[in-house]
């Protein structure tokens, strides 16, 4: 089975790379999903989390305000190491569940979209790396005007990330989601020939 770590910076477009990927048959183990499914309602993260950051961060029915957890901890690195401590090692069970149900499926291909997956030194758990880029300018209007955010807020998102010109040399692949969507769909076909064919090398390994 050839495991795959998807990234890319926030408004990068890789979401929807990773949503081509899934129509092309790969499964895929998303880790923002199996976050929120770690701070729901009711768990030990979201305890800690109130704890940690005061309860202004719950909504009235005692779910988390994500919108006020992430302007505290996009503008306080501390605040941001902090919550990863909280919910990151509950996630990385979740993917290594998913990713031995996969096996046991005999699928093939598996893309694990981690954005954070340089920032949280997980590359080294994935034998190929696809990078989603797109220049910052671009991705901060993508904030402004597909996210509703103010300028101020969307180039604080956009700074807070490790620059994808530090990533781009320890990904296997970087697709550049700078075009029309008629060129990202080329880019992606282009992309899912290279992983079928690692995938066919990979089995064959596997069988020696």
């Amino acid at each position: 089975m050839l495991v795959v770590g998807l990234t890319g910076n926030i408004a990068s477009g890789k979401s929807t790379v990773a949503a081509a990927l899934v129509a092309r048959g790969a499964p895929l183990i998303d880790s923002d999903a199996a976050s929120r499914a770690a701070v729901a309602p009711g768990t030990a993260a979201l305890s800690a989390i109130a704890a940690r950051f005061g309860r202004d961060v719950l909504l009235p029915d005692g779910a988390l305000d994500r919108a006020r957890l992430g302007a505290l901890v996009f503008s306080d690195p501390s605040a941001r190491t902090a919550l990863e401590q909280i919910v990151h090692p509950i996630v990385e069970v979740a993917r290594q569940t998913a990713l031995a149900d996969a096996r046991a499926h005999g699928a093939p291909i598996v893309v694990c979209d981690i954005p954070l997956l340089f920032e949280a030194g997980l590359a080294w758990q994935f034998p190929r790396i696809l990078l989603v880029d797109a220049p910052a300018s671009l991705r901060t209007t993508r904030l402004v005007e597909g996210r509703g955010l103010s300028g101020t807020d969307a180039a604080a998102r956009v700074a807070a990330q490790l620059p994808s010109s530090l990533k781009r040399g320890r990904a296997d692949i970087v697709i550049d989601n700078d075009d029309s969507r008629a060129a990202l769909d080329v880019r992606i076909d282009t992309l899912w020939q290279r992983l079928e064919r690692w995938a066919a090398v990979a089995e064959w390994h596997g069988r020696v």
